[in-house]
């Protein structure tokens, strides 16, 4: 979104898309999350149990960590490398040296980097999941707070997500289509489903879509 085909950062336009996110979240917190959600609600179905599960973080992690490291395996195994004990440690570097722009590596480290970001966030804006709404009429901010009720923004399913579904989209452009309906499909099943706010889910998008642009672009300039 942010990243031109040469590999150069739009510093400006993610400048302004920053400032139109911060807008959009602020009036979601004041005026349209409570109607949308409660619009949303009444198309919640199975598929978005399904999503909760095969899209959460530690999932996504697990899957990208596990193709980075067959990736290394099998550049290994193709150049021919001797691991042998007293060079295991340079083996290893030398493995990773020739991996870590990968694909792989590269939807690893965006998901890795948007995980940490969202899980930091979450902790310091400290903000009542929509149960409380549901249930007690109840909203508001009670940070900070490593409570799972009140680490609802910004939406960890919608930026990890994002982050890898960009990412791929990236690198595999005649998926782009594919990748980013996907990922909007599932930022709007975490309304649908009752766990977020629509202005978490905006905040976890743009932080998805920034972190994949940054690592491609911060990954593959310096490897150059």
């Amino acid at each position: 979104m942010f990243l031109t085909n040469c590999n150069q950062m739009k510093w400006k336009k993610m400048g302004v898309a920053t400032l139109v996110t911060f807008v959009l979240v602020v009036l979601g917190i004041l005026w349209f999350d409570e109607p949308l959600f409660v619009f949303l609600r009444q198309f919640n179905c199975k598929l978005w149990n399904v999503f909760d599960v095969v899209f959460a973080g530690k999932v996504w992690l697990l899957v990208s960590l596990v193709a980075a490291i067959v990736l290394c395996v099998k550049k290994v195994i193709k150049s021919e490398i001797s691991v042998k004990l007293s060079n295991i440690g340079g083996s290893i570097r030398d493995c990773f040296e020739k991996t870590k722009s990968s694909h792989a590596f590269l939807i690893f480290y965006s998901v890795l980097s948007a995980g940490i970001i969202v899980k930091i966030l979450k902790t310091f804006i400290g903000r009542a999941r929509p149960i409380f709404f549901e249930a007690l009429d109840m909203t508001g901010f009670f940070p900070p707070s490593l409570d799972w009720a009140f680490n609802s923004m910004p939406s960890g399913h919608t930026a990890i997500s994002f982050a890898g579904l960009v990412m791929i989209g990236m690198l595999a452009p005649r998926y782009k289509p594919v990748t980013w309906t996907l990922a909007i499909l599932i930022g709007v099943s975490r309304i649908a489903f009752g766990a977020h706010w629509p202005s978490d889910v905006i905040f976890g998008a743009f932080i998805g879509m920034v972190v994949a642009d940054v690592v491609k672009w911060y990954m593959l300039k310096k490897s150059k």
